[in-house]
């Protein structure tokens, strides 16, 4: 340190005696004397500078700390104690970098401030290139939403086993995490069922879109296991003449969307099936299961496909619910919504979804 003395004369004294304005000048000294070196500084070297810092960056202003800790969250030799205290400083422009990057900072120290830092330590350490299933379990645990999400999403984060049972449960109740964590390619088939088990369609869907090819596949087996319908299971209503009319108007060029309408009107289901599926090329089976559930979706989906007109998919939406029936007003206005809000290029992805099975 005999570098450090004859740049400040009296260090001594100003570290034991000094008054705080002293003491943060001597620091941004030493510590610009410990960056013009850095590259080159032994071990032994950087804890000389890491016993003097220490007592003397706490006296500096907070822009300066903020500065100082930013420069050293980029080299892998800071000064190991200097580094600690900053990461613990509750003012996150000053804890951030060194939480988000810091190579010095080990496991344990992260573990530490993981648990009882605030939301702002623990978004900044979701950030880092890489976070073992231990830290992770601690951020998933305490974190908020933006925690949660950013540890789902960062591809180097690990995982327990106890880890993504509370992501996925708290997946449940948010599409966002649900997208996340159905694209990380170390989540297993049994994990991802459960996943979307526990998603809406519309984030199913969405899921479906942006994972790889390989993993589209992985969907669609999850999604017919939680289904419990496979695609043998044929329907039980007879559709052979509703396929001969249909066939017909084809034939005659009368197979659009009036001729639809008109079915949908009156009541003919097993014909207006046959039309949708003519006119979409879905199975008439796959078809008959989607729109004799429990969900208006399937009709939507097609009817966007297709083009139709609302007055159209109106009809058919009635004519799912049976002659005798009155649907809630809300509920009809709500399907109209999202029939208008359903963008085309989504719905003929799900389409081509159910083309596939």
């Amino acid at each position: 340190m005999t570098a450090a003395t004859l740049l400040i004369p009296g260090l001594d004294e100003i570290v034991r005696h000094g008054d705080p304005q002293r003491r943060a000048e001597a620091a941004r000294r030493i510590a610009e004397l410990f960056f013009q070196d850095a590259a080159t500084l032994r071990s032994n070297h950087v804890d000389l500078f890491d016993g003097l810092l220490i007592d003397l960056v706490p006296h500096a202003e907070l822009a300066a700390r903020a500065e100082l800790a930013e420069r050293m969250s980029l080299l892998a030799n800071a000064p190991r104690e200097l580094v600690g205290q900053l990461a613990r400083e509750n003012e996150i422009t000053i804890a951030g970098p060194l939480l988000r990057r810091s190579p010095v900072l080990d496991e344990a120290a992260l573990i530490e401030i993981a648990r009882v830092k605030g939301q702002g330590h623990l978004l900044a350490m979701s950030e880092r290139a890489a976070l073992s299933s231990d830290l992770t379990d601690v951020l998933v645990h305490r974190g908020d939403r933006d925690v949660v999400r950013r540890t789902a999403g960062n591809s180097g984060a690990q995982f327990s086993e106890g880890g993504y049972s509370t992501l996925i449960k708290r997946a449940g109740r948010d599409g966002v995490l649900t997208l996340k964590l159905g694209q990380r390619e170390d989540l297993s088939a049994d994990l991802l069922k459960e996943l979307l088990a526990g998603s809406i369609d519309v984030i199913r869907r969405r899921l479906f879109e942006v994972v790889k090819p390989a993993r589209q596949a992985v969907i669609k087996q999850a999604m017919a296991e939680i289904s419990g319908m496979p695609e043998q299971v044929e329907s039980r209503r007879d559709f052979m003449p509703a396929q001969r009319t249909v066939l017909a108007l084809h034939r005659d060029g009368y197979l659009n969307e009036g001729a639809l309408l008109g079915f949908a009107k009156s009541h003919r289901y097993e014909e207006s099936v046959a039309a949708l599926s003519a006119m979409s090329g879905v199975k008439i089976a796959t078809l008959d299961r989607l729109i004799s559930g429990d969900r208006n979706d399937p009709i939507l989906i097609v009817g966007k496909t297709i083009g139709l007109e609302w007055v159209t998919v109106r009809a058919l939406l009635l004519l799912r619910l049976g002659p005798h029936r009155v649907p809630a007003p809300t509920d009809i206005e709500v399907a109209r919504v999202n029939f208008a809000r359903l963008m085309p290029s989504t719905a003929e992805r799900v389409v081509q979804f159910w083309k596939s099975r």
